[in-house]
């Protein structure tokens, strides 16, 4: 099974670029797309002709968040947010029930600039971690996205410049980030490549990607009972059109 999570800072913006194609070339089985900044019709409206079947969940905010799960195979059942009014406006998290697990995609909201919205991006991490651990209680979980965390020093090209300063790197979301992998997830990129140095999004800003100065912030982590099908994973660097670039994971 080949899942690839992508935040596409806009699914229209990036199908303008040939991101239909990509997928194509990319086959994968599972693909969750993040920040998808349109409607649901309208993600199912761009990806028309894709041999997927296409769930997309929506923020009230027009052109704002989003997401969006393509899947191969029919899921089971699928469910949209967490069942939390506080948490449930922004399209953040689409949930796709397998036979032999769930695929919860989600786009973590960013503490924002200033920090402003840290209180609520710490209650998010908690309250999000309790919504997996229940569908733990049924079935194993892969729990991807854009999760605006750069979870250690080499997850992040200037680490010291941006700790406790800049949205992505403060401690509150490194705990976060923390929580999730010391209650029975693994970061399935970290577990076959522990040292390796790959970052999945550059700023727009002063050639940040030529430069390759770049956070890590898109991850699939799953639950620890999967982790011997872990075959294969990787961050996309070479795939272009977003800010961000794919990251990706196969099991057997």
């Amino acid at each position: 099974m080949r899942l690839i999570s992508s935040n596409v800072n806009g699914i229209r913006a990036i199908a303008k670029k040939g991101y239909l194609e990509t997928i194509r070339q990319l086959n994968p089985d599972i693909l969750c797309l993040q920040e998808t900044k349109a409607t649901s019709e309208q993600v199912r409206e761009v990806l028309f002709g894709l041999e997927y079947h296409i769930m997309a969940n929506e923020a009230q905010k027009k052109g704002y968040s989003g997401t969006a799960i393509l899947s191969k195979i029919e899921p089971l059942s699928v469910s949209y947010n967490i069942g939390m009014e506080e948490h449930d406006s922004e399209g953040r998290v689409i949930t796709a029930e397998f036979q032999n697990y769930f695929v919860v995609n989600a786009y973590i909201p960013n503490s924002g600039a200033g920090l402003k919205r840290l209180d609520y991006r710490q209650q998010w991490d908690r309250d999000m971690l309790g919504y997996i651990k229940k569908l733990e209680m049924k079935k194993p979980v892969l729990f991807c996205g854009d999760m605006n965390v750069a979870h250690t020093e080499i997850d992040i090209a200037r680490p010291k410049a941006n700790y406790n300063k800049s949205a992505g790197y403060t401690q509150v979301e490194i705990d976060g980030m923390s929580n999730y992998l010391n209650n029975g997830l693994v970061d399935t990129f970290r577990y076959l490549n522990p040292e390796t140095i790959k970052y999945s999004w550059w700023s727009y800003r002063a050639g940040a990607r030529s430069k390759n100065i770049g956070w890590r912030l898109d991850y699939i982590l799953i639950s620890k009972e999967l982790t011997p099908r872990i075959i294969k994973t990787d961050i996309l660097n070479d795939v272009m059109g977003s800010d961000h670039c794919p990251v990706l994971l196969e099991l057997k």
